[in-house]
């Protein structure tokens, strides 16, 4: 793909990244402030390998963008960046419209930041709740007794069920990739009947430990999840969960262990929305994959 309506000179070309190139765009991730997992590149291929495309300028690579397809019904947006100093010369917009074209009719999910989603709405996207990222100290385990368990390999299809009843549709490559992830810690929740009542998974981030996604039937199974995620994070080091804000006891669940509100974005959607749980999602996966 080619991009047209360049300003200045310099031929664009627009294609799918190497995973070499993933890992470059989660490094300008990183420069944004945004800080993505140490391990998110490798994953977050696995969820769409052609889902996560470039802009070259001269064949330098000078902006991303991810635009992963969830089957035939839905995607989500997400990894927008175009390098600081090449803004405002339509490379952006080149790449934009190539991801939305891939996208074609799909619902398209996205998490704006503050100074970009006027931008969105006038591309479509309507505003259906704000995620407000908290962060704070890793606090102390829990006296009580761990309730919530390791993952084995048996749980995996009871998983992707209950994380495709969350997620709004079944995310199975994407998942297998996240849960083998070096660094990556499940933990589960899980009934007399041993269904699946909840699960998160916490992982490294560049600073800090990132707590995502945090799914569970209860604020007090969240809760016990969430204690066991932080018993896995070294002393001394910061946890980040990414909470819906229409969550009340999600918030309160981060504002209790002494997490405070750093970052928000606007869960934004294009077309049909899926129908989510929102008082059962108590931590977002990322907000460049939804």
């Amino acid at each position: 793909m080619t991009g047209a309506g360049i300003q200045g000179s310099g031929r664009i070309d627009i294609r799918a990244m190497s995973p070499t190139e993933l890992e470059l765009a989660a490094e300008w991730a990183a420069q944004e402030g945004w800080n993505p997992g140490l391990g998110d590149a490798e994953a977050f291929g696995a969820a769409d390998p052609a889902g996560f495309l470039m802009a070259f300028l001269d064949g330098e690579p000078v902006a991303s963008i991810s635009v992963v397809a969830y089957g035939e019904s839905q995607g989500f947006l997400g990894f927008y960046i175009v390098r600081p100093q090449l803004r405002g010369r339509g490379i952006g917009w080149a790449l934009w419209q190539a991801g939305m074209a891939r996208l074609g009719d799909r619902s398209i999910g996205l998490d704006g930041v503050i100074d970009q989603q006027a931008n969105y709405a006038k591309s479509g996207f309507v505003l259906k709740h704000r995620n407000i990222r908290h962060m704070g100290p890793a606090p102390q385990p829990a006296a009580a007794a761990e309730t919530a368990r390791a993952m084995s390999p048996d749980d995996l299809a009871g998983l992707i069920a209950f994380d495709a009843a969350h997620f709004g549709t079944e995310r199975a490559a994407f998942l297998e990739s996240w849960l083998r992830t070096n660094g990556h810690v499940a933990r589960l929740a899980v009934g007399d009947d041993g269904e699946i009542q909840g699960y998160g998974v916490v992982r490294p981030a560049r600073t800090g430990f990132r707590i995502g996604p945090l799914f569970a039937q209860t604020p007090d199974l969240a809760a016990d999840i969430f204690d066991a995620l932080a018993r896995t994070v070294p002393p001394g080091e910061s946890i980040i969960l990414d909470v819906p804000e229409p969550n009340a006891a999600a918030i309160a669940l981060a504002e209790r262990h002494g997490l405070k509100p750093i970052f928000q974005t606007a869960r934004m959607v294009k077309g049909e929305a899926p129908s989510l749980p929102l008082d059962r999602i108590f931590g977002v996966t990322s907000f460049e994959l939804g």
